[in-house]
């Protein structure tokens, strides 16, 4: 007998080998034993199946509960696969796990999956589910597994035995569901009729196991919910990221563009673009200068050794591109700004009355990443960071990283995001430096979270190989979660550089040195934004602020005045004199996402005003141009001082 503790604090002797299922269903209601999934045994998610063989801690885990949503997600991967395996017999499957939002399975097939495949593949999913087959977990020996898979013409369940196999593994698992057999770690939902909430949404080539030497796979992409519901509610979010996909509005707007004759990952920055970007800019370099930074500019190129000396070359070169011959010296372009700014630190000896240092760059920096995972502004080759180094003692660190936090949420919620999520990461498996050091950098970034009462949480493991880090993730309109700020602190490329500072003691001291960048890259946050506002962005920062458009040619001499001293007057104005009608400029100033419309006819010319009409429809009484100027400036000053961080209404514009 095992003493099994409930989650009530009630502990029960059971026979051991019991299924957690069976010592559950003992003391639940008819009514829970219906909507019981799950077991979780000492914390840890199990199928109902799972034999009890020592004392443990056990709880039920229900239909709905948000922590069996990955299980479900992993459940309809397994339930997609026996529907097309059982629609194509040929197919050969690959892998299909749960993903953030949903999950994927992928598969090689003679013919690429249609839209129309996608749709049979969905009906046959409803089948299995009011089926309600049961899904069995098996145990067998590793090489009865690699046979097994062999007879099912099965090469990629093969390959990744043979790995489990040369890794030392004797058994694994596999499940069950009427004739369909996975390999697979689990746990599962315990029969197929609880999937019954889901959407195939798409599907993409992809390379087996992301290397673009192997063969091209069919990916299917699909979601899961529990509930109904909140499937139709997911599925109007997914329509409304439709709407608002930044390559979409950046292409409508003219904002960027990426040309093939240029290369994949490279931004083309329109002029529109270009002047949003001259906004954020401005705004980014004069909240530094007031803050204490001094700003930088650094070469794109470097020698190769200073990579090998920063050990970028060893921990970081699959991110990093081939090397260029210059004079017969071997240079690198440069992924990061960090080693230059040593460099600029190195150049004469530093006192300790200097420190804090803090120097910021706009830095552009480029990156390898393989083509299947470029993605508009979001995952680029070539990006410029809103980077910046701080070196400071240790007694400084604390006040330094507590002024960043500070100045990290203030520009975000100028930008619009006053929703994040903060995770403090820790050292990974491969690192350098010493134990002490990154304990001694963990607790800093710790304590000045909590100094300032923000919740975070422990991301295990993957802090950078110099340092732990905070990262902010800020949430956009929809809810969704982008990477953006980083804080980093650094104890080893002072050391690698010999960085030093002469002390009150008259002593060399290593300088402690912290990495952070506030948006991220300039291209990745301004693609959050314009998916965020949906390209309707605050007045502030939109690239026209006011259009100026009459009824008639008669109305155009008053109509360029106006232009005139709204460009005298500091506004982004421009000007529609086109013979058209009016309704047609005002519904395409709406569609370019213009604040404001200047519509001039002949009451205006006599009253020398205009007659403001917002991008929302709205219209204004007439007014003095001056008094426009005013107005739009006010409007844009109180954006600027937090007045724009929920663009809800913003949704379909």
């Amino acid at each position: 007998m095992i003493k099994v503790k409930l989650d009530d604090g009630q502990v029960v002797e059971v026979e051991e080998g019991k299924s957690a299922g069976e010592v559950l269903s003992q003391q639940l209601s008819k009514k829970q034993r219906k909507r019981l999934i799950l077991a979780k045994v000492d914390g840890e998610l199990k199928d109902l199946s799972y034999k009890l063989e020592k004392d443990c801690d056990l709880a039920p885990v229900f239909l709905g509960d948000e922590e069996a949503l990955e299980v479900l997600r992993h459940s309809a991967a397994h339930l997609m696969a026996q529907a097309v395996k059982s629609i194509f017999p040929e197919v050969q499957v690959a892998i299909g796990p749960a993903i953030e939002q949903g999950f994927y399975y992928d598969f090689n097939t003679p013919q690429p999956f249609s839209p129309e495949d996608l749709q049979k593949i969905e009906k046959k999913m409803k089948a299995l589910s009011k089926e309600a087959h049961p899904v069995e977990r098996l145990e067998m020996g590793i090489d009865e597994a690699i046979s097994f898979f062999k007879e099912k013409n099965e090469p990629y369940k093969v390959e990744l035995l043979e790995e489990l196999k040369d890794e030392g593994a004797d058994k694994v698992s596999l499940y069950r569901q009427g004739e369909f057999v996975d390999l697979c770690r689990g746990p599962h939902l315990p029969d197929t009729g609880k999937v019954s909430a889901f959407k195939l949404l798409s599907v993409a080539g992809a390379f087996w196991r992301g290397d673009e030497n192997r063969e091209m796979l069919q990916r299917i992409y699909g979601t899961a919910f529990f509930d109904k519901k909140e499937l139709k509610e997911h599925l109007e979010r997914l329509e409304e990221a439709k709407r608002r996909d930044h390559r979409k509005i950046g292409r409508e707007l003219e904002l960027f563009s990426i040309e093939e004759s240029i290369g994949p990952g490279l931004i083309l920055w329109h002029p529109k673009g270009a002047l949003v970007r001259k906004i954020m800019e401005d705004f980014w370099r004069d909240e530094h200068l007031k803050r204490g930074y001094s700003l930088l500019f650094t070469p794109h190129i470097a020698k190769r050794d200073l990579w090998k000396k920063s050990g970028h070359l060893d921990f970081y070169s699959e991110n990093m591109y081939a090397p260029m011959q210059i004079d017969e010296v071997e240079y690198q372009i440069k992924p990061m700004n960090c080693p230059f700014h040593i460099a600029i630190y190195n150049s004469r000896k530093r006192s300790y009355r200097e420190l804090p240092l803090r120097w910021c760059e706009l830095g552009t920096v480029y990156r390898y990443e393989r083509t299947g995972t470029l993605h508009g502004l979001m995952r680029v080759r070539g990006f410029t960071q809103d980077d910046a180094h701080i070196f400071c003692m240790p007694q400084q660190l604390d006040a330094e990283i507590a002024e960043i936090l500070d100045m990290t949420l203030y520009m975000l919620q100028v930008f619009g995001f006053s929703k994040y999520d903060i995770y403090l990461s820790t050292r990974p498996d491969k690192y350098v430096g010493s134990d002490e050091h990154w304990e001694l950098a963990t607790n800093a970034l710790k304590r000045a979270l909590e100094a300032k009462g923000l919740d975070y949480e422990i991301d295990p493991g993957e802090g950078v190989f110099y340092g732990p880090k905070i990262d902010i993730k800020i949430k956009d309109c929809l809810d969704r979660s982008w990477q953006c700020s980083t804080i980093q602190v650094d104890f080893n490329l002072p050391e690698r550089f010999d960085v030093t500072y002469t002390g009150e003691d008259g002593q060399e001291h290593a300088p402690i040195m912290v990495h952070r960048a506030l948006l991220g890259s300039l291209e990745r946050f301004f693609g959050v934004m314009i998916e965020h506002y949906a390209g309707a962005f605050p007045i502030w920062l939109s690239p026209i602020q006011a259009r100026v458009m009459t009824i008639t040619d008669r109305h155009d001499q008053w109509a360029k005045e106006v232009f005139d001293k709204l460009r005298a007057g500091g506004i982004r104005a421009d000007l529609d004199l086109r013979n058209e009608k009016l309704g047609k400029k005002i519904r395409e100033a709406q569609l370019e996402k213009i604040p404001y419309m200047l519509v001039l006819g002949d009451q205006e010319v006599s009253d020398r005003t205009v007659s403001p009409r917002t991008r929302r429809g709205e219209t204004l009484e007439a007014m003095s141009v001056d008094s426009f100027i005013e107005l739009l400036k006010n409007k844009a000053e109180e954006e600027k001082m937090g007045g724009v961080t929920s663009p809800e209404n913003n949704k379909h514009e």
